[in-house]
């Protein structure tokens, strides 16, 4: 059971939420917090004083002053003019994610609604009503609006939800679901819209996601590198302990588990013309090693994110203040994801660098040309390979950072906006490449282990061969491999590697 206070969460934590693995519920002490904030606002309302997103407009329009009789459809007609999204909707787990978030920026204490909303995203998250939420439409700032208005026409009874499978109107989900629609009062439509819940849910998870695959990452290598019969002296601790780089360090270890008590590397330990690998190989621990540096950075930033108040105004209870600010602006997600996204890219590149050796007759080490026992006639993993390649062309594209964009918005007063929702979007389908790129290695892998039996290999590589042979059998004649690549991948997405990793 996760209590909700307005902590900084995990991105495990987000996870199994998202899936519905875990229940959340509401903290006495944060349920405080939202009703000091929310007297707050009433205060204002009563003594009529002019407050940005109490009784103003928003944007270029903030100078607006709202009467006492109008707050209420202001806040309506806020939630219903910026549900402007296009595009498929996110999938159920990146919705229940950002539910999560929001609940969990509310319980602050510092957006001014009452505690009813918080209880009401919680329903929808406990009793399984996921709204629809089309992906495309946020810049990033002020915050992720278009998302979190589709998210918000739920919990008012409008627009779609999903419930137990079907897509229908929110109102007749919440119905179904035995939930009461919320009637916005002064400033709650502009505490469910302010912020950055979009771009974190998604690129959170696309993120948790991401660290599972740089781990899995090692495990093709090492497998490839029992493959071509390649030293594992490149990842001696002494060398590593001279550039001591934390994420070099845990992969090189990572390395040497995986290839312990190979028989493999016993077989070729004298007499081996070789003096040094190809560096996609030699060179794993100091490449994997940076993508997790860079993935444990993005890790910060997004967790630190899911404990923060991203509204405006933020209401402080304390002294009686409602201050205006900016911390609706998703520069430091959107950067974080950006990054993730070039070093992703970069693990999938060395990756497909390997499957070429293990296909390539003249680069594979005395490997049958394309992994098949009759090239010619058959052609094996040679077109897999030109899928790895496919997928890494499109990730490139994908991988050109979207926060170095910026177009005013507002009528000129939102003039620097962060596109971090499209860094997140981006992000997402990296991984998906990235997870099929592995996946590609890891049945080349396991296939060029094939013929360098009866010799076994390290102990954590055939762990992970069994793996793969559990799903994919070995490729005696030509067939289409598009199963098995995405076998592996959801595998791969599934955790099936991780007690290795």
């Amino acid at each position: 059971m996760l209590e909700l206070n307005g902590q900084k969460l995990s991105l495990a934590q987000i996870s199994t939420v998202a899936n519905g693995e875990d229940h959340v519920t509401f903290s006495n002490d944060a349920r405080t917090r939202v009703e000091k904030s929310r007297r707050v606002v009433e205060k204002i309302v009563a003594e009529g004083r002019t407050v940005y997103g109490v009784n103003t407009g928003f944007g270029r329009l903030s100078e607006v002053n709202i009467p006492a009789a109008e707050l209420g459809e202001l806040q309506l007609n806020l939630v219903r003019s910026t549900a402007c999204g296009v595009g498929p909707p996110l999938s159920e787990p990146e919705t229940r994610a950002m539910l999560l978030l929001r609940a969990n920026v509310l319980s602050q204490g510092l957006s001014g609604a009452r505690p009813i909303v918080v209880e009401t995203l919680l329903a929808l998250l406990e009793r399984g009503v996921t709204p629809v939420i089309p992906e495309k439409g946020s810049v990033g700032a002020s915050g992720d609006l278009a998302p979190l208005a589709h998210l918000a026409l739920t919990v008012i009874g409008e627009g779609e939800a999903f419930y137990r499978g079907e897509r229908m109107p929110s109102a007749e989900a919440l119905r179904l679901a035995e939930i009461e629609p919320v009637q916005l009062e002064a400033k709650e439509g502009l505490a469910l819209l302010n912020g950055t819940q979009g771009m974190t849910a998604v690129g959170g998870l696309a993120l948790y996601r991401a660290e599972q695959l740089a781990r899995v990452a090692d495990i093709a290598g090492a497998m490839t590198l029992e493959a071509l019969r390649d030293t594992p002296v490149a990842f001696d601790a002494r060398i590593h302990a001279a550039r001591p780089h934390a994420g070099q360090i845990e992969v090189a270890a990572h390395l040497r588990e995986l290839l312990q008590d190979s028989e493999i590397r016993e077989s070729h330990l004298e007499n081996d013309p070789r003096v040094q690998d190809a560096y996609s190989l030699r060179c794993m621990p100091q490449v994997h090693g940076a993508v997790r540096g860079a993935l444990w950075h993005a890790r910060d930033i997004i967790e630190t994110e899911t404990g923060s108040v991203t509204d405006n105004p933020l209401v402080f209870s304390e002294t009686e203040e409602v201050l205006s600010g900016g911390n609706f602006h998703g520069a430091p997600v959107a950067f974080a994801l950006d990054y993730a996204a070039i070093v992703l890219t970069d693990l999938a590149g060395i990756s497909e660098r390997r499957i070429e050796r293990l296909i390539n007759p003249d680069l594979n080490e005395g490997l049958p040309p394309f992994l098949t026992t009759h090239p010619g006639t058959a052609s094996g993993y040679m077109v897999a390979q030109i899928t790895a390649v496919a997928l890494i062309n499109e990730m490139k594209v994908l991988a050109h950072p979207a926060s170095v964009d910026n177009m005013p918005t507002s009528g000129g007063k939102e003039d620097h906006v962060s596109m971090g929702m499209t860094a997140a979007t981006k992000l997402r389908s990296i991984v998906d490449n990235a997870e099929h790129v592995i996946a590609i290695e890891l049945l080349s892998a396991a296939e060029g282990l094939e013929y360098r039996a009866p010799l076994q290999p390290g102990r954590g590589v055939k762990r992970a061969y069994d793996i793969i042979r559990k799903h994919v059998p070995r490729l005696a004649r030509d067939r289409a491999l598009s199963g098995d690549i995405q076998a592996i991948a959801k595998a791969i997405r599934a955790g099936e590697f991780n007690s290795l990793a």
